[in-house]
């Protein structure tokens, strides 16, 4: 007589990895950048006992970050592999670099596609200039949203409520910018001329012009830009990048199925 263990075994394993995955989007989808144990436990409709368990074991595999002081948690650098993996397998970078090839051609700068990751942004592939000294980013580091070229063309396509709820997050603190108001006017200039203008923010030699990406269903993907020394990215250069930037943009939006 064979025993049903086995199939028992097996629906619990299902079920275990049903849950799990129920918290891991639960916490990617949340507003804020942390959760805490209840708020997952009230919104799966789970207990407490087994949403601490599954975070602990997504702590254990890198998907989840833990701070100790709080008890909240946070996607950790395994989500964020996962992430980049699944976008390269998306082929966003075959839609994006036709467009960023022909930038870098039309500038001789550094083209690049970065994406939003919840507070912060990575880049996801770039073009190099033929130029002997240029410019060249590190694929899947994570930079916040509030500093650089990039950044702030991803920052600034956000919802209003989005940004106020970022800057109540972030700013504190920060040094790289004099205040608030000051950010926020910057936002709304970039939103009028459509892309924004780095000098020597993120790096002291490196400029950028960067312009939003939008996605099908209308919200922000990312960022296309240009990058070089600071000095290249001259007021003269500004106007005519930033027209091929925001053009290079609306192309890969399309091509990711926007519509404006």
């Amino acid at each position: 007589m064979t025993s049903g263990g086995g199939a028992a075994e097996d629906g619990e394993t299902s079920s275990g990895l049903t849950r799990a995955l129920q918290i891991v989007f639960a916490v990617a989808e949340s507003p804020e950048p942390d959760v805490g144990v209840s708020e997952l436990a009230r919104t799966l409709g789970l207990s407490k006992t087994v949403v601490h368990r599954a975070a602990r074991t997504l702590v254990a595999t890198g998907l989840f970050v833990v701070d100790e002081r709080t008890r909240r948690y946070r996607l950790g650098p395994g989500a964020v592999s996962l992430g980049l993996a699944a976008l390269n397998r998306l082929e966003v970078p075959k839609v994006a670099v036709p467009h960023m090839e022909r930038l870098v051609a039309a500038t001789n700068e550094t083209a690049t596609l970065s994406v939003r990751y919840s507070d912060q942004r990575m880049y996801l592939t770039q073009v190099l200039s033929p130029q002997e000294i240029r410019m060249a980013v590190q694929l899947g580091k994570l930079f916040p949203l509030h500093v650089g070229g990039s950044s702030k063309a991803i920052l600034s396509a956000l919802p209003a409520a989005e940004i106020e709820g970022y800057l109540d997050r972030n700013l504190v603190g920060s040094v790289s910018v004099t205040s608030r108001e000051e950010l926020l006017a910057e936002l709304d200039r970039i939103r009028a001329r459509g892309y924004a203008v780095s000098r020597g923010e993120r790096q002291v030699d490196a400029g950028s012009v960067a312009a939003p990406v939008f996605d099908a269903t209308g919200l922000v993907y990312g960022a296309v830009s240009v990058c070089g020394p600071v000095a290249r990215i001259s007021d003269d250069k500004v106007q005519e990048y930033g027209a091929l930037v925001s053009s290079a943009a609306a192309a890969v939006s399309a091509g990711l199925g926007h519509r404006r």
